[in-house]
């Protein structure tokens, strides 16, 4: 088709299959075997109450809040990705991050925590010791912090419990999910599906889904696998991004300009302060005086006019552009600039 990108991409590269995706999963926990660096109870009550409960489940009961004065344990917020088709008994790593002010988790363990889903189900039971990746330390008069060492991670430290019921077989037709809708690639994933599989095996729904419809339910998974890996031209929105924080551009490769005539000038101000000394004779009355001498000096920089002809290539933009001799401060107010005249024909996103 007209207008395709130069490069094939697999369809597993821009576009995800209904249904496969991963789950969100979230607990509330405590980490204890801190050397003290926990939470302080006194600006921490829920970390208490917590230590509370866990000691009562335990068989520890009737203690007084004066009698808990532990300095080595931190209430955690404890988060995981649940990946798709996964099965009881296999594991997965979670991110454990403090809730109350404890100063670092290094060190510390992760004790039984549930980890539950948006329905409230549990699906997940996280323990173990955590691995900080950042450090702090303090004085009496001064501090380090490297990384965030109130954040850490444990490598498979949660192990599936509960199961999402999801069979392949039983779906109808599968779905196929773009990661950036447009109704040209939409288009041209639909008809490399018929190519490959079959005239009316997939529809294009709207520019970000495609339904597959399969003849044979017996083998799904190697229906999804020969799909993925099939190869097409996906189309995108012309667009120039800039990133005025550290001067980046990315012009797209079907931006296209109308015939403009550019110019770019201004003056450059040099103030140069020099210092000079005036000393007294010898041996005669006087003070040594510093005296500052300023000079300041005008440039006009000369202004040259280029020529950027209509429809031209990316390269032919970024050629007419460096020729005027500009940096990428003055590159971002001459695209700006286009914009508003009406000669750029692309979106402009400044992020």
């Amino acid at each position: 088709m007209a207008g395709a990108a130069a490069a094939q991409v697999r369809i597993k590269d821009i576009a995800t299959f209904e249904g496969v995706r991963e789950n969100q999963l979230v607990g509330y926990g405590l980490v204890v075997g801190l050397a003290g660096t926990g939470d302080s109870l006194r600006n921490s009550p829920f970390t208490e109450k917590s230590i509370e409960g866990m000691l009562e489940r335990l068989g520890v009961g009737n203690l007084s809040e004066d009698q808990i004065k532990t300095e080595n344990t931190a209430a955690v917020m404890v988060t995981a990705s649940l990946p798709p088709f996964a099965r009881r008994g296999s594991t997965i790593d979670v991110v454990v991050s403090s809730l109350g002010d404890a100063s670092s988790l290094r060190g510390g363990t992760l004790i039984v925590t549930p980890l539950t889903g948006a329905d409230g189900e549990i699906y997940a039971v996280a323990q173990g010791p955590i691995a900080v990746a950042g450090y702090a330390a303090q004085g009496a008069n001064a501090s380090i912090v490297e990384g965030v060492p109130t954040v850490a991670r444990i490598e498979n430290g949660a192990t599936i419990e509960n199961e999402i019921d999801f069979e392949l077989s039983e779906l109808d037709s599968i779905r196929i999910a773009l990661r950036v809708p447009d109704f040209t690639t939409a288009v041209r994933v639909e008809s490399a599906i018929n190519g490959a599989l079959g005239g009316g095996t997939a529809r294009a729904l709207d520019p970000g889904t495609i339904e597959i419809y399969p003849t044979d339910k017996s083998d799904i998974p190697g229906l999804i696998a020969g799909v993925e890996n099939l190869r097409v031209n996906p189309d995108t929105v012309a667009k120039v991004v800039i990133d005025a924080r550290s001067g980046t551009i990315v012009i797209g490769a079907d931006v296209r300009i109308g015939k403009v005539a550019v110019s770019q000038g201004g003056l450059t101000v040099m103030v140069r302060e020099e210092i000079e000394v005036s000393q007294p004779e010898p041996f005669s009355v006087g003070e040594t005086v510093v005296v500052p001498q300023t000079s300041v000096t005008v440039e006009e920089r000369q202004t040259n006019f280029a020529i950027l002809e209509g429809d031209v290539s990316l390269q032919r933009l970024v050629d007419g552009l460096n020729a005027i001799g500009l940096g990428a401060t003055e590159t971002i107010s001459i695209l700006q600039a286009m914009k508003a005249a009406g000669a750029l024909h692309a979106d402009l996103e400044i992020i």
